[in-house]
């Protein structure tokens, strides 16, 4: 279905080559799954199966490429998408239609769809990318994952025999993204009923682990070339090469890598690993686990006096209460994660906090004052909100004037705003790109960018909507650290993220919202411990972690459960 054969493509106006000799065969019915660290090639080669490579992204081209036996650049890419159907990594562009319905069904108009067969069809993607129930909400006001599975769900509306996802799970909840993969499994099978929504050949783009044990093939890439391809458990289970790639390795391959077992054995699901445990009669060890509990405490230590406090906090959108409700207390030097499933309300209760909204019912306290009676100048002085897209919060033609634009809106002078800068730059490792254009740079150090923009003004707190979001492992990690490093410097720090593991190493507190209200505010460990309640708000532990809960420790990292595994019960 498809062949590419010594397929090369550089860029225009770069240097460097994005895909070189790239030789694959994808069948008819595969699973496949692409993945590598960022500008490893990912997407440019997702991108000559349609023909927006050469047709729209130009550059110099050699090799082959046919789809069904068709050449993609010959064919272009009107002809292409009746094909191959693409959803991009950036999916909002996407989206224009005024009600969710109508976007699915904009694909199957312009083709001539029989009014009845739509509405069914609808229906029918409704309920399977789970926006039920949502069909007459305008897009714009779902959330960033429910506009994700919408933009999956209108590219299955056209009924493309190949279907293209560049990181079709990126702003979904835990559980939405099991249910992403478990669809695009289940189109494989002629005997389920969803395979009538279309493709049974699909590529995903996808730098998560977890999910990738229900492809039938991983490929990697690195540096536009191809390291590894072969059925998902040889490739997952070389922990090695995923480390060196900079990519996070299948936990549970980690975890009974560091125990010293072959890569044969290697689990890539909780049966076989909670299988596997027992059989070679491994054990924890309780003063291990008791020294972890212990230590977990500790920050606790750090904390200073409440600085953010809401009280029947109440939000309406279109007459419906979205936040019901919320007392929530934060204190100076926290690290606080808020959970939920898409549309949950994170995100608005997360803007009344710095007064992009305000509470329409009950009251903020920021610092001790009332939040209504403070000007946003005030609020941005007290808490500083970096937004998911930092494409929606750059507009600078300078990364330098970026970051001190919001100290020129405060009158600093420009000896005090350049050491502003300096001082920011240097914290989010950016010092030395104040001259270029912030739209030139990766995603990760746009975020970066955004993130120091909002650090010069000095906040003492800092909300950060998924701060991992569209970035590899890599970066993820990168990232985080230079987050817990200003929370060790000082900050508060209240994040959204869909990301577990991120919330399980870096968060000491979760708060769970499920229809805009909470429904558990703890320590990480308490809350993870609790899977019956998580699954009901969308949230799943990381596997390492449900590991661990079924052999009787919440464990927060592979490292953490390694270290309090007796290896020596082994024999």
């Amino acid at each position: 279905m498809i062949s590419v054969r010594n397929l090369s493509f550089r860029y225009a106006e770069t240097s460097q080559t994005a895909l070189t000799q790239i030789d694959i065969d994808i069948p008819a019915g595969q699973l496949v799954l692409l993945m590598g660290a960022g500008g490893a090639g990912k997407s440019t080669l997702l991108q000559t199966f349609n023909a927006l490579i050469p047709r729209f992204l130009p550059g110099e081209l050699s090799g082959r490429v046919r789809i069904d036996g068709l050449d993609p650049g010959q064919i272009g890419v009107s002809a292409m998408a009746e094909i191959v159907g693409l959803v991009f990594q950036d999916f909002e562009p996407q989206l224009f239609s005024t009600r969710v319905d109508l976007e699915i069904a904009f694909g199957m108009e312009i083709r001539g769809t029989a009014q009845e067969k739509m509405r069914e069809r609808v229906q029918r993607i409704l309920d399977a990318v789970g926006l039920q129930g949502l069909a007459s909400r305008p897009p714009s006001a779902l959330s960033g994952g429910q506009k994700q599975r919408l933009a999956i769900g209108a590219v299955l509306a056209t009924e493309p025999r190949i279907l293209c996802l560049d990181e079709p799970t990126t702003d979904l909840d835990p559980l939405g993204k099991a249910g992403i993969f478990e669809l695009l499994r289940r189109m494989k099978d002629a005997a389920d009923p969803v395979v009538g929504l279309g493709a049974d050949t699909v590529v995903v783009v996808e730098h998560e682990t977890e999910e990738a044990t229900l492809a039938d093939r991983i490929i990697l890439l690195e540096q536009g070339r191809i390291v590894a391809d072969g059925p998902a458990h040889d490739v997952l289970a070389d922990v090695g090469l995923f480390q060196r790639l900079g990519l996070q390795p299948m936990p549970l391959c980690d975890y009974f890598g560091r125990l010293g077992f072959d890569r044969a054995v290697l689990p890539l699901t909780l049966p076989a690993a909670e299988d596997l445990f027992h059989r070679e009669k491994l054990a924890l060890d309780s003063d291990c686990v008791q020294s972890v509990l212990n230590e977990a405490a500790a920050p606790a230590a750090r904390y200073g006096g409440e600085i953010l406090r809401t009280r029947d906090l109440r939000y309406f959108f279109d007459g419906k209460e979205v936040l019901k409700g919320i007392d929530l207390t934060f204190r100076e030097r926290e690290f606080v994660a808020i959970l939920g499933a898409n549309g949950s309300g994170k995100t608005t209760l997360a803007k009344n906090f710095n007064g992009l909204l305000r509470p329409q019912q009950g009251e903020i306290r920021l610092a001790g004052q009332d939040s209504r009676s403070l000007s946003l100048y005030e609020l941005g002085q007290v808490v500083g909100y970096v937004f998911q897209n930092p494409d929606q919060q750059i507009f600078c033609d300078t990364v330098y004037e970026e970051v001190a634009y919001g100290l020129s809106l405060r009158g600093f002078s420009e000896a005090s705003a350049r050491e502003r800068v300096r001082e920011a730059l240097t914290a989010v490792g950016l010092e030395g790109y104040e001259s270029e254009d912030p739209f030139s740079l990766t995603k990760g150090q746009r975020q970066r960018v955004a993130l120091a923009s909002v650090l010069a003004v000095k906040p003492r707190i800092l909300v950060l909507d998924e701060p991992t979001t569209g970035l590899d492992y890599k970066d993820q990690r990168r990232m985080m650290e230079l987050i817990a490093r200003l929370n060790q410097d000082g900050h508060t720090i209240i994040m959204i993220t869909h990301t577990m593991w991120v919330v399980a190493e870096y968060a000491q507190r979760v708060v769970l919202l499920r229809d805009g209200q909470v429904v558990a505010d703890a320590p990480t460990r308490d809350v993870f411990a609790d899977e019956t309640l998580l699954a009901a708000t969308g949230v799943r532990p990381p596997q390492i972690t449900r590991l661990g809960n079924r052999l009787g420790f919440t464990a927060l990292s592979v490292a953490e459960l390694a270290a309090c595994t007796r290896k020596e019960a082994r024999s």
